[in-house]
């Protein structure tokens, strides 16, 4: 079980370490990266390999116990956090290799290029830390820490473009996240004030129901909420998606949004699930059919290819909050298994798609939608992994997108609150109108007209076809995913846990 503590560390300690390699050595900066993104694949792998033989873990780090020490929990859902992390992270790595080297190498602004490549690699890596070391955390305190990370360096790539749009977006990202974060942190406040112990194990089998918890758990669901963008707080998300680079947005779409959501499923699945009431899981499930409604229908009505992804960003993130009070109706694994399976299965097709449509902006020279047709003569490859992610955000077979909505449907219809399944088929046929918007322009036949004529580097289309094969594998191969988060299911028991030192 020590290998799974090493490869943990390795997890957060490797891209942190060349981040910093890359705010050092500048000039080689594409280079650290792309071989951080394999190295992180590597630390993934042996962690999974080590979990699967031994079991979930505590790893309490310098060996010091709670409540003064930092612990790392290690179940099946972090693992497969982390793994969905790496392989899209590595995928959108690959991708920007050939991103900035074709923009460096064709654009007449050399020098600006060469420094968004120059900030990009660092700040990336910054935020995968982040990540890592989020999904890893059992503390809520060092959660709220490695949240910063990842925001400012979220809010710093949104803004690496430089155009007008991309800062004004990128500024209100960043208020919107310092509000989310202050609300996250206050609640952390009361917690403590209430149980002086912050680690999320110890704190499910403390909390009772009282006024200090509840505006505790008010003020941490604020925060989450506002940095998850759940309508009527998507505000800020569709301008920052839609404008900054499209490795970025990729980053952003694919895993930024799914960290809050893992926090918020914490909570509310597990933490807390004992004293919250059944009426506010329905408030969260309705925010979440309003997700659905609202984003579906602005997506419909975008003339931009990537504000329409965008918007299909705030549609999707609504099944996920529709699953959670399906999570506490069901008794059995199924409605938990159908959210992992659509997290998983949207951070690759939504990665897919930003950067497929960042292959046909270069291409093209734009994005509008009404003025792309005849693009599949010239990008065969992305425009075929743009139609190939659009089939697993519908929701049809076999992909991930389908078990999962499936899953979720016999749940709703099993405990007999069908209005959740039908809301479910309902945002698959507003999702199917939308992708057929843009499916329907990129596969017809007519000659191409387009301004710009350089090649498309074939790792950036590869990297997205790897993606959207992937959402569709996920359906097919949903066991093995699902088995290891079978086996994290009594994290929170004393029983269920090994700790290291």
């Amino acid at each position: 079980m020590a290998d799974a503590a090493f490869w943990a560390i390795c997890l957060v300690v490797a891209p942190l370490f060349f981040a910093i390699s890359s705010f050092v050595r500048g000039g080689l900066a594409h280079v650290f990266g792309p071989l951080a993104a394999w190295l992180n694949a590597l630390a993934v792998l042996g962690l999974t390999v080590s979990f699967a033989r031994s079991g979930p873990l505590r790893y309490a780090i310098g060996g010091w116990q709670l409540p003064l020490g930092i612990n790392f929990r290690i179940d099946g859902l972090c693992v497969l956090m982390l793994a969905m992390t790496a392989v899209t992270g590595l995928a959108v790595s690959m991708y920007a290799l050939g991103y900035f080297s074709l923009r460096i190498g064709s654009a007449r602004q050399m020098s600006r290029h060469e420094q968004q490549r120059l900030f990009f690699w660092p700040l990336w890596l910054l935020l995968w830390a982040g990540l890592n070391g989020l999904y890893l955390s059992s503390d809520l305190f060092n959660i709220y820490v490695t949240l910063e990370i990842t925001g400012l360096a979220a809010v710093s790539l949104t803004a690496l473009s430089g155009k007008p749009a991309a800062r004004l977006a990128a500024l209100r990202y960043l208020l919107v996240s310092l509000l989310g974060s202050c609300s996250y942190l206050l609640g952390v406040a009361l917690l403590y004030r209430c149980y002086g112990i912050l680690d999320m194990a110890a704190l499910s089998r403390l909390v009772s129901p009282g006024p200090l918890l509840w505006c505790g758990l008010a003020l941490l669901t604020a925060g989450l909420l506002l940095k998850t963008a759940l309508f009527p707080l998507h505000f800020w998300l569709p301008p920052a998606h839609a404008n900054a680079l499209a490795p970025v947005s990729a980053i952003l779409s694919g895993l930024v949004v799914k960290a809050s959501f893992y926090l918020l499923l914490r909570l509310w699945g597990e933490v807390f699930a004992q004293v919250l009431p059944p009426a506010a899981y329905v408030l969260l499930g309705a925010l979440g059919c309003g997700a659905v409604l609202w984003g579906a229908a602005q997506a419909l009505l975008q003339k931009r290819l990537k504000m329409l992804i965008a918007y299909s960003t705030v549609a999707q993130l609504g099944y996920l909050f529709i699953a959670l009070p399906l999570i506490r109706l069901d008794p059995g694994p199924a409605a938990r298994q159908a959210v992992v399976l659509l997290i998983l299965s949207h951070a690759c097709a939504k990665s897919a798609m930003f950067m497929a449509a960042g292959s046909i902006f270069l291409k093209a020279g734009h994005d509008r939608i009404a003025d792309l047709a005849g693009i599949k003569e010239v990008l065969p490859v992305s425009s075929f992994a743009f139609v190939l992610a659009g089939v697993s955000l519908m929701g049809f077979p076999p992909s991930g997108g389908f078990v999962g909505k499936w899953l979720l449907l016999g749940v709703s219809l099993a405990g007999g609150q069908w209005w959740w399944g039908m809301m479910l088929v309902t945002g698959s046929l507003l999702a199917a109108g939308y992708v057929y918007r843009v499916a329907s322009r990129l596969l017809v036949f007519k000659a191409p007209f387009f301004s710009r004529r350089q090649a498309i580097p074939p790792v950036m289309e590869w990297s997205a076809v790897l993606l959207a094969v992937l959402a569709m594998l996920l359906g097919l191969l949903a066991g093995s995913p699902l088995e290891l988060l079978a086996a994290g299911n009594q994290v929170f028991s004393p029983a269920g846990l090994e700790v290291l030192r």
